[in-house]
C-alpha cells in the first residue's frame, strides 16, 4: 500500500507535467481567424511570455510539493504522529472522543498551516513578481498580509467544526460513519453555499448593491424579459487585488444573487455586461446550480463509502508505519482516492463544459450573442488566456469550453 501511495503522487505530477509539455507545444501555434483581432503581435508576444513564465513557476512550485509530499510519505506523518501522541500522552485527556477529535484537529491544523507557511515564498513571487509583471496584480502587502492571516484563521475554524462533527461519529457509530458523515457534511456543503456570499465572501471584499443608473436599468429590463426574479445585483471590490474582470451566479431561493466584479463593468460595455448575465441567467434557467449539487451530493457519497473501507481496514495509517488512527487513514485517503477523483472531475468538466455551451445559448436567444463574443474576446485579451489550448489539456483541466470553441457556437 505505501508504493501504491508513492506510486499516486508520483503519477499525478507526470500526468500533469506531461500535459503542461504537449500545451507548451501548442501554444505558438497560428492563431485562429476568429480570434486574430484578439491579439495584435505586440500582445501576442507578452501573451506568450505570461504562459511561459507561469509554466516556469508551476514547474518549480509543483516539484517542491512534491518533494515535500514524498519526504512526509517516508517518515513525516508518522514523526508528528508520534509528537501528537507523546503531548497526549503528557497532557492526558479522559474522554477518548475528545481526545481522538483533538488529536485529528492538530494533525490536520498542523499540516495545514506549515503548508500554508512553507509556501509564502511562492505566493509572494506568483503576486508581487509574475502577476506584477505583466499587469494583473494590485495587491498591497498589507492586503496580502490579513488575506493569508484572515485564509489561515477560517481554515482553523472550519476544519475545527468539521472534525469536532465526524470524528465523534466514527468512534461511536463506525459501521455507520460513511452515511452519518455524508449526511453531516451535505448539511454542511449545502449551508455554506446557500451562505457563501452572505459569511465568506464579506471577509475578503466588500460587496454593495449596484447603484441606481443606466446598468441597473438595463439589468432590471433583461431580468424581466426572460421571466427571471432579481433583487439582488451587487459590485465586488475585486479591484483591490486584480485587474482581472469576472461575474458570477450564488445561492439559490431568496438567497440568490448575482456578483458584477468592479473590474468587469470597467472593461465592458454596458450590452457586453448584459451578455455576460443573460449567460449567468441560462445557468439558473437550465438548472445547472442544481445539478450541480446533486452531482456533488452523489460524488461524495461514493467518496465517504471508500473513506468507511479505509478507515475500517486501516489501510493507509499501517502503509506507512503507523498505529490505526483516523486523522492519518482520513488524511492519506484524499491521496489514495486522487485516480478516483481525476475520473470523477474529467466526467464533472464533461458536463460543465455543455452547460456553458447551454449558457452560451440562452444568450442567443436574448439576442444577446454578438455582445457575449465580444465581452469573452476583451476578457480573455486582459487576462492573456491561451487562444491555442492542446486538446488533452482542454479535456483534463478546463471547465469551461475554449474561447473558440465558444465563439463558434455563438456564431451559428
Amino acid at each position: 500500500m505505501f508504493y501504491l501511495l508513492l506510486g499516486i503522487v508520483i503519477f499525478d505530477f507526470v500526468l500533469s507535467r506531461t500535459l503542461s509539455i504537449l500545451n507548451a507545444g501548442w501554444e505558438s501555434k497560428p492563431v485562429p481567424p476568429e480570434l486574430a483581432d484578439i491579439y495584435d503581435e505586440e500582445k501576442r508576444k507578452k501573451q506568450l511570455e505570461f504562459n511561459r513564465a507561469s509554466r516556469r513557476f508551476s514547474w518549480i512550485s509543483n516539484s517542491f510539493d512534491l518533494l515535500v509530499t514524498i519526504a512526509m510519505l517516508f517518515g513525516g506523518y508518522r514523526i508528528l504522529d508520534e509528537y501528537i501522541h507523546l503531548w497526549f500522552y503528557f497532557a492526558p485527556v479522559d474522554s477518548p472522543i475528545l481526545r481522538d477529535t483533538l488529536m485529528a484537529i492538530i494533525f490536520f491544523l498542523t499540516l495545514s498551516i506549515a503548508s500554508s507557511v512553507i509556501n509564502i515564498p511562492f505566493s509572494v513571487y506568483r503576486t508581487f513578481v509574475l502577476m506584477q509583471r505583466f499587469g494583473f496584480n494590485r495587491t498591497t502587502p498589507a492586503t496580502f498580509i490579513f488575506d493569508w492571516l484572515k485564509s489561515n484563521a477560517l481554515n482553523i475554524l472550519l476544519t475545527s467544526i468539521i472534525l469536532f462533527a465526524v470524528v465523534p461519529i466514527y468512534d461511536t457509530m463506525p459501521d455507520y460513519f460513511w452515511l452519518l458523515a455524508w449526511g453531516v457534511m451535505s448539511a454542511f456543503s449545502l449551508f455554506m453555499t446557500y451562505f457563501y456570499s452572505n459569511l465568506i465572501v464579506p471577509l475578503f471584499n466588500k460587496q454593495t448593491p449596484l447603484p441606481e443608473g443606466e446598468l441597473r436599468d438595463a439589468i432590471e429590463k433583461l431580468a424581466t424579459s426572460v421571466d427571471f426574479k432579481l433583487d439582488n445585483i451587487y459590485v465586488m471590490d475585486s479591484s483591490k487585488r486584480s485587474t482581472l474582470g469576472n461575474a458570477y451566479f450564488t445561492g439559490f431561493g431568496r438567497r440568490k444573487r448575482i456578483v458584477l466584479y468592479d473590474t468587469l463593468i470597467e472593461q465592458l460595455t454596458t450590452d457586453e455586461i448584459l451578455a455576460v448575465l443573460a449567460h449567468e441567467i441560462g445557468h439558473y434557467k437550465g438548472h445547472h446550480t442544481v445539478k450541480g449539487i446533486i452531482t456533488s451530493l452523489t460524488t461524495s457519497l461514493v467518496m465517504f463509502i471508500l473513506l468507511g473501507l479505509t478507515l475500517r481496514y486501516n489501510l493507509c495509517a499501517g502503509a506507512i508505519g503507523c498505529v490505526a488512527s483516523f486523522h492519518i487513514n482520513m488524511y492519506l485517503f484524499y491521496t489514495l482516492y486522487d485516480p478516483i477523483d481525476t475520473i470523477i472531475s474529467l466526467a464533472s468538466n464533461a458536463i460543465s463544459r455543455r452547460h456553458e455551451f447551454e449558457a452560451d445559448n440562452f444568450t442567443i436567444k436574448c439576442n444577446l450573442a454578438p455582445h457575449q463574443i465580444s465581452a469573452l474576446k476583451k476578457l480573455s485579451a486582459h487576462a492573456l488566456s491561451n487562444p491555442t489550448p492542446h486538446p488533452l489539456f482542454v479535456f483534463f483541466h478546463y471547465s469551461h469550453p475554449t474561447l473558440l470553441d465558444r465563439i463558434i457556437n455563438l456564431q451559428r
